[in-house]
């Protein structure tokens, strides 16, 4: 499909830190003027080890039950189901026409407002909260999407069948990652999988776990369409479709100047290699495929140009600077070490988004960094 040009990435995607104040509920806006208000927001505790990643969305509602499912967060360091938002939980409890609203939770470390602690947070915007029914595959999904942007929200029920099932996405462009999960934690695979079209249809890779990619039925071995992807399972698991079980799942399109998804492959060298994404990167997430590896985050808001200070997505602990060094360029990344996790010798995914485009999304060349 044609998309629209993408000048402004924050309009769409933004990365925010903050220091927690412990009051309830507190209003956070985001920096400078991008009127993102976000669907999809991802927080973590930098300061504390033990605490996790809490993901929110829109769809499936904040701090209140909303179609079509009762709101609650997830976490990708775990293979449960959602925490219901409460006072001592701590959660998301609003999205704001710039921003969110987080809530204190007390002393749990799941909070996304613990007093003086340090956050960060990671906001897609979709469409608003506005979802619509999605009859393109044979399974009816919820879809809420923003096709300039690549990227939907999709919920859907299971009903158990192996093979030959789809569920439609809303993007009108090929899928390149998905990332679902059992939003109850019940199914006989609770795990997030993953689909990433560098390792293909007869591939996953899950959360929290950091195993190597395996190969399995999850997407019925079929490549995802510009209106649909499917699920399924073989041998009696159905990590994707088990019956009468809730799903959610984030879908991601490329979009030239905006966000790129793709491979590399690392050498084990302090001088590792250079990733072209057309864009100085605002977000980079790099996970080993070929052998056992973590899934490690960086992002254009802390430490220096990105390089010091890495997250392990599927980790409870703090924001480190000791093992991963990756620099953002104007037009990419570059691997500065010989982490096992994201520069030893083997084969690597990769998702990341804009902080400054080096081309728009219909190729005009921009002012670089």
């Amino acid at each position: 499909m044609a998309y629209t040009t993408i000048d402004d990435p924050s309009e769409n995607f933004q990365v925010f830190t903050y220091t927690g104040n412990g009051s309830h509920p507190r209003n956070l806006t985001n920096d400078g003027n991008s009127n993102l208000k976000p669907d999809l927001i991802w927080t973590k505790n930098l300061s504390d080890n033990g605490t996790n990643h809490v993901l929110a969305n829109s769809t499936m509602g904040f701090n209140a039950p909303n179609a079509p499912s009762a709101g609650g967060q997830l976490a990708t360091d775990s293979s449960g189901g959602v925490n219901t938002p409460n006072a001592t939980y701590g959660y998301v409890s609003a999205a704001l026409t710039d921003g969110f609203t987080a809530a204190a939770g007390g002393t749990n470390g799941d909070t996304c407002n613990a007093n003086a602690k340090e956050f960060v947070a990671w906001q897609w915007k979709a469409n608003g909260g506005t979802t619509s029914s999605n009859t393109d595959g044979n399974i009816t999904s919820t879809v809420q999407a923003n096709p300039t942007a690549g990227f939907s929200i999709v919920f859907y029920t299971g009903n158990g069948t192996q093979t030959g099932k789809t569920v439609g996405h809303g993007l009108g462009a090929v899928p390149k990652m998905i990332i679902s999960k059992d939003r109850d934690g019940t199914s006989n695979v609770a795990t997030w999988r993953i689909y990433h079209e560098g390792i293909g249809n007869t591939k996953y890779l899950q959360m929290p776990q950091n195993d190597a990619e395996a190969t399995y039925n999850d997407w019925d071995n079929t490549t995802p369409t510009s209106s649909v992807y499917s699920v399924g399972g073989a041998g009696g698991y159905t990590p994707t479709n088990t019956n009468n079980t809730e799903y959610i799942a984030y879908v991601f399109a490329e979009v030239q100047g905006y966000s790129k998804i793709g491979t590399y492959t690392g050498n084990n060298n302090a001088d590792g290699p250079f990733v072209y994404c057309g864009f100085s990167p605002a977000w980079v997430l790099v996970k080993k495929t070929s052998a056992t590896g973590d899934w490690r985050c960086w992002d254009h808001k802390r430490g220096v140009n990105g390089a010091t200070k890495r997250i392990r997505l599927n980790a409870t602990d703090d924001q480190d600077s000791g093992y991963d060094h990756l620099e953002f360029l104007s037009n990419g990344f570059k691997l500065r070490s010989t982490s096992s996790s994201s520069n030893s010798s083997g084969d690597f995914i990769f998702l990341a988004f804009a902080e400054n485009p080096f081309v728009t999304s219909t190729g005009t060349p921009t002012t670089a960094k």
